[in-house]
């Protein structure tokens, strides 16, 4: 009988207009219920006190973004404990990040939430004032139960062993000494901060493919093409990143003369970016084609550029552009991928007017060999991973503390970040004599593609801000972590997604 109540959406939209007619109160309830407890069970059946007819919608696995390891239960089995409730008339999945679609289709009397949402304001997504603006639209009322109040994220991290002790036990020390209301509070100081990106437009390009095995006339691998899907990549994504939790920020870039990729480009930048955009001389804009299978394993890569690309007007355009604007901004971050933007010209007056200047150069199958940080002369912070760093001072054996400390002191760096994969985050706090070293914060990982770039972006905005560097790595950190959760760029790390993992790390 209870899996008669799961309906799809359209299947409950159907049963709601016919419920209206005759004459029964809907009331909505919305959740994740990833583990039921007493204070959800005593809020559906509040919920149903209010009317006649309770519907609950329960968010898809893919729109969860509460934390590591969630949600613990598949949407099916989640759908299926709430159907088995005596006071729970009707369930659906919904496939989208809030309820706003499901109020808007059910038109219910009533959207019930618990009393933790009484303050609207105290939901830092921001998503209850778009839903009681929904039910309102709709003729209805947002109203609130009160029951007693239980926190399944408490309750999960404590019980079901999503990070290993070692993580656990870092996430109660740092807790300690900076709440989540703190860390919400850092984030949103960076509101006012000018940032300025300069580096590598890329465009990167997943082709999924179906393996096929060997071929039957060689030893080369077959594949069946199935499609692609294209990517803001490089400074493009860092800037896309920046412009979630800034209210504007500039991209200076180079791109090929090709229109279709300047269209795409242009199309997909945020609203409050401003692109400076500088044109090679007969070379194309980056495009990094990988080939994938359907679990995201890559195959190979194709690079589409002219490793010798040059920028017209010898590049004077953009470093005139730089010498008159840099020192405008309050922090100007460097993703350098050593594809032919970034010139030596253009290093002098980002290095000497720059109020904050975090750098990355960044080692890829076109430039190992060839690009290291050690072309700037200073940075106040650098990121890189641990080959990027070991490869810039040709140190393949000293451990990494050493060799951070030899590159920051050369380039006179006040902080300086070591990424290193499942291994998490190494800063050393320069001005300090400080080091912290922040394990990996997510259980989950996707794609790893861009990570890096997430840390760099939200690292250097705290850091230029004034952050404290503990509090500002764990920040870039938690961005990495919802970053491998993401196919490559497909989208950029989002205010509200991030508040929410932040507090969910912090309870």
């Amino acid at each position: 009988m209870s899996q008669e109540k799961i309906l799809s959406l359209d299947d409950l939209t159907r049963k709601s207009a016919q419920l209206r007619k005759q004459g029964k109160r809907i009331v909505l309830c919305h959740g994740t219920f990833d583990l039921m407890h007493t204070g959800h069970i005593r809020y559906l059946k509040s919920a149903r006190e209010k009317g006649d007819i309770l519907f609950v919608s329960v968010t898809a696995d893919s729109f969860v973004n509460k934390g590591p390891g969630r949600p613990v239960f598949p949407q099916e089995l989640r759908a299926e404990n709430l159907s088995s409730l005596a006071c729970v008339d009707y369930v659906s999945i919904n496939h989208a990040p809030t309820a706003v679609n499901v109020i808007f289709d059910l038109k219910p009397h009533a959207y019930a939430k618990g009393n933790d949402y009484k303050n609207l304001d105290g939901d830092v997504t921001g998503n209850i004032h778009l839903e009681k603006k929904a039910v309102e639209e709709g003729g209805g009322e947002i109203i609130f139960t009160d029951e007693i109040t239980f926190s399944s994220t408490e309750l999960l991290n404590d019980h079901f062993g999503v990070f290993p002790d070692e993580t656990k036990q870092y996430l109660q020390k740092f807790s300690k000494k900076y709440n989540d209301v703190k860390i919400i509070e850092m984030l949103n100081s960076l509101k006012p901060l000018k940032v300025l990106v300069v580096g590598d437009t890329i465009i990167d390009e997943y082709h999924f493919t179906t393996p096929l095995g060997q071929s039957a006339k060689g030893t080369h691998l077959a594949v069946q093409y199935n499609y692609r899907e294209r990517f803001l990549g490089g400074g493009l994504a860092i800037t896309n990143h920046v412009a979630g939790f800034v209210e504007g920020a500039t991209i200076v870039s180079g791109l090929g003369r090709e229109k279709e990729n300047e269209e795409f480009i242009r199309s997909n930048l945020a609203r409050n970016i401003s692109p400076e955009f500088y044109y090679f001389v007969d070379a194309p804009t980056v495009v990094k084609q990988r080939f994938v299978d359907s679990d995201l394993n890559k195959l190979f890569e194709v690079y589409l550029y002219d490793e010798d690309s040059k920028l017209e007007n010898s590049g004077e355009s953009a470093c005139s552009w730089l010498d008159k604007n840099v020192e405008d901004y309050d922090v100007v971050i460097v993703s350098d991928f050593g594809n032919g933007f970034v010139t030596p010209e253009m290093i002098e007056p980002i290095c000497n007017r720059s109020r904050y200047l975090a750098v990355n150069t960044q080692i890829n199958s076109g430039n190992r060999g060839y690009h290291a940080i050690t072309r700037y002369p200073r940075a106040d912070f650098v990121s890189l991973n641990e080959p990027e760093a070991r490869l810039a001072t040709h140190n393949r054996h000293d451990p990494i503390e050493h060799v951070a400390q030899n590159l920051a002191d050369r380039l006179k760096a006040k902080h300086f970040a070591v990424t290193q994969g499942t291994k998490g985050v190494m800063l050393l706090d320069n001005e300090r004599g400080e080091t912290y070293t922040i394990p990996a914060l997510s259980t989950k990982v996707l794609d790893r593609v861009g990570a890096g770039d997430a840390f760099l972006a939200f690292t250097a905005m705290c850091l230029g801000k004034g952050v404290s560097p503990e509090a500002a790595a764990f920040i870039g950190s938690a961005a990495a972590a919802l970053d491998v959760q993401i196919v490559c760029n497909k989208e950029p790390i989002s205010s509200g997604n991030l508040l929410k993992y932040l507090g969910t790390l912090l309870k």
